[in-house]
């Protein structure tokens, strides 16, 4: 199927200014564009690009350049990387400065709080895109899914353990075939 760049290049722009909490907020609707519209990717292949970009030392950001490199190649990079970074970063840096000048005002304050639960809401649901291939595996194998997620939500919640711990768990755990 032909990749139309410019569409790719819109739609992360438009991801990029809902980028709140980070560019993983907007996985829910980049994987509706890519995969579920578009059918550039298949389900497999865009959480394995997350995996990977999320294993790989570097910016929480990479898996943008991993999803645009497995839908194009190099020109899929320049329009993924690009259309995330140009609006958020030129939003970012004009909101710094005019809130830094006003930081004391309850309108910012106010804002600041409000958007504190926007993020966890959008996390969440990236979490929970994030999470699909697992239920269609075999149930021994989907069991052992849910429970290496419950797993690393207790642990994150309550300790201060490296999630690195918890990525050799999942690894272990894949390696022996439960999950």
């Amino acid at each position: 199927m032909p990749v139309d760049l410019w569409a790719m290049f819109l739609h992360f722009m438009a991801m990029s200014l809902l980028s709140i909490g980070g560019a993983v907020a907007t996985v829910p609707d980049i994987h509706r564009f890519v995969v579920e519209e578009r059918g550039w990717l298949g389900d497999a292949q865009f959480t394995d690009s997350i995996a990977l970009a999320q294993a790989a030392p570097g910016p929480n950001l990479l898996f943008v350049a991993v999803i645009g490199w497995n839908v194009a190649g190099p020109a899929g990079v320049l329009a993924s990387m690009a259309g995330m970074l140009l609006p958020s970063t030129t939003l970012a840096w004009a909101a710094t400065r005019w809130g830094l000048r006003r930081r004391d005002h309850l309108g910012v304050r106010a804002f600041t709080g409000g958007m504190s639960a926007i993020t966890v809401g959008l996390l969440l649901s990236s979490g929970w895109i994030l999470s699909q291939p697992a239920w269609r595996m075999p149930a021994r194998q989907a069991t052992g899914s849910a429970v290496l997620m419950l797993v690393t939500v207790a642990v994150m919640l309550r300790t201060r353990l490296s999630p690195m711990w918890l990525i050799a768990l999942g690894a272990a755990v894949g390696a022996l075939g439960l999950a």
